[in-house]
């Protein structure tokens, strides 16, 4: 069963930055490519960013392109994105997913991420 546990979210000022991450287990994480994607308040789901399987390729949205940076350490199974020059509407909810945005899995909390101030 394919487990994700984020963690890293909080609130920060227009401008601010994050670092957030992803546990996964339940799947050969060095084997699969990620994805984190984002809920806006009432708004649907919103692709972010992804990376391949070794890291080499890495792809943004436009909203993220030069502020935020996907990463991953196989041997640690985890995933992380950091965010920086944050911005109002980037407040969300941030998940990781198994994947790629045409067809991903797994399933979790997500964390907060709230730009204000």
């Amino acid at each position: 069963e394919v487990t994700l546990v984020e963690s890293g979210g909080g609130l920060v000022q227009p401008g601010g930055s994050l670092h957030l991450s992803c546990a996964a287990s339940g799947f050969t994480f060095s084997a699969a490519p990620m994805l984190w994607v984002r809920q806006a308040p009432g708004k649907g789901l919103e692709w972010v960013a992804s990376i391949s399987w070794g890291g080499s390729g890495r792809y943004y949205a436009d909203s993220v392109r030069d502020r935020f940076t996907i990463s991953r350490d196989n041997a640690k199974s985890t995933l992380y994105l950091q965010l920086n020059s944050l911005k109002t509407e980037d407040t969300a909810i941030y998940y990781c997913r198994k994947g790629v945005w045409s067809d991903y899995t797994g399933s979790s909390e997500g964390t907060q991420v709230t730009v204000s101030s």
